[in-house]
């Protein structure tokens, strides 16, 4: 099923909107710093309003996404995903550009991952079936390494040379692309079975799956807490680096492709841990991982050896094994989620665990903004790191994870 005309297209659609996805990680956050000269407490709504949505559409999403077909709400996200980042530009062109846009852009973006991020994993699952649902995302990683090793240089060339609104309109383009190009798929799932249930009753039975699952209770609360932190750390990495450790949008760029080769490290030794520990051991590796980069990450010195170069090589080697461990985290995660879960339950499954990790998410990058503002953002980074090791241990600890066989 990998070898499919279906699986290549759905493959080169995902690397399109990876390559898309790395330019607007890096250009939508310095459009606010470097265009807009945003405070950390407005950095910490902009990376809040990402993630606000989770909190009023994940369960919904989930009873929706069970009683229809997968596709279909795949090309209108990915339609609107490009259209919003279009705005950018455009906003900017013509001096409309402002946080509260940029607020805007950012909720619709989420609205996009809630319910396009849900039909996203479903509609892989029947795509290549959940035997190869490991190799699947394995395959995803490596050119997500290869993304994520080209993408941010990229963004911050085009960012340098022809400002971040030129950057956001790249990314647009290859969303729009790829919602194009996926129209092209050929392979049709099965209507789902009609559903004569109230939604509230189907909510309600995604909570009582996932509560009835050791494993899954384990990976919410574990997950919830690491999105926690992240969300902080993402509302503020950008401004540390801009202006604590003096980088270029091209330096920052150039240090954030590192990170690609973290990707791609993760990618290749992800599945041997697999087979050798499990994967719940391989994603405790991985917490371990993030837990240095959190904790390393905002004791890095403007000057390191009293070179700013030096400083940057720092946060760049910090930036490979921080994105290592998201990797190691994420594929087993996601593989244990859908393991344990049936067909008929996948939608519910996905959008209730969603809700359960993602919902306070906005939380950690208000506070982190808040802290940031008080004191100052390295102080906002050094809590998040605290938290990054306590919860490492705290996972270490967790007999459902530390007991799932290879």
């Amino acid at each position: 099923m990998l070898s499919s005309t279906d699986f290549r297209r759905y493959w080169s659609c995902l690397v399109l909107t990876s390559f898309g996805a790395q330019v607007g990680a890096l250009a939508l956050p310095l459009c606010a710093v470097l265009l807009l000269h945003a405070s950390p407490g407005q950095m910490g709504i902009l990376t809040a309003s990402q993630a606000i949505p989770f909190a009023f559409f994940a369960l919904p999403a989930g009873v929706w996404l069970d009683r229809r077909r997968k596709l279909p709400i795949l090309l209108a996200t990915k339609t609107l995903h490009g259209l919003a980042l279009a705005s950018i530009p455009v906003a900017w062109w013509c001096d409309l550009l402002s946080m509260a846009w940029l607020y805007g852009v950012a909720a619709i973006l989420g609205v996009c991952a809630v319910v396009g991020g849900g039909a996203e994993q479903i509609f892989l699952t029947l795509l290549v079936g959940r035997e190869r649902m490991v190799e699947a995302q394995s395959r995803f990683a490596t050119t997500d390494a290869i993304s994520r090793l080209l993408g941010p240089g990229l963004a911050g060339i085009l960012i340098q040379l022809l400002t971040a609104p030129v950057a956001m309109a790249v990314d647009a383009l290859a969303f729009l692309f790829c919602a194009w190009n996926m129209a092209r798929i050929r392979s049709r799932e099965a209507a789902p079975t009609p559903s004569g249930r109230h939604p509230l009753h189907d909510i309600r039975a995604g909570f009582a799956f996932i509560w009835g699952q050791p494993l899954l209770r384990a990976l919410a609360w574990g997950a919830g807490a690491w999105h926690l932190l992240f969300y902080g750390y993402a509302a503020l990495t950008v401004l540390f680096a801009t202006r604590d450790l003096g980088m270029s949008a091209g330096m920052l760029g150039v240090a954030q492709m590192l990170g690609g080769l973290g990707v791609f490290l993760s990618s290749q030794i992800v599945k041997p841990l697999n087979t050798r520990h499990g994967p719940g051991v391989t994603m405790l590796i991985g917490t371990a991982a993030t837990a240095v980069g959190f904790a390393l990450i905002p004791a890095i010195p403007r000057e390191l050896f009293g070179s700013s170069l030096a400083s940057a090589a720092a946060y760049a080697l910090l930036v490979f094994v921080f994105d290592c461990g998201v990797m190691l985290f994420f594929i087993p995660y996601q593989s244990l989620r859908q393991r344990v879960t049936p067909d008929d339950m996948l939608g519910r499954m996905i959008s209730t665990m969603r809700f359960l990790t993602i919902a306070i998410a906005p939380l950690g990058a208000l506070a982190a903004g808040s802290v940031a503002e008080a004191f100052d953002v390295r102080t906002a980074l050094g809590c998040i790191g605290a938290g990054g090791v306590l919860l490492a241990f705290g996972m270490m600890r967790s007999p459902a994870l530390r007991s799932v066989r290879p």
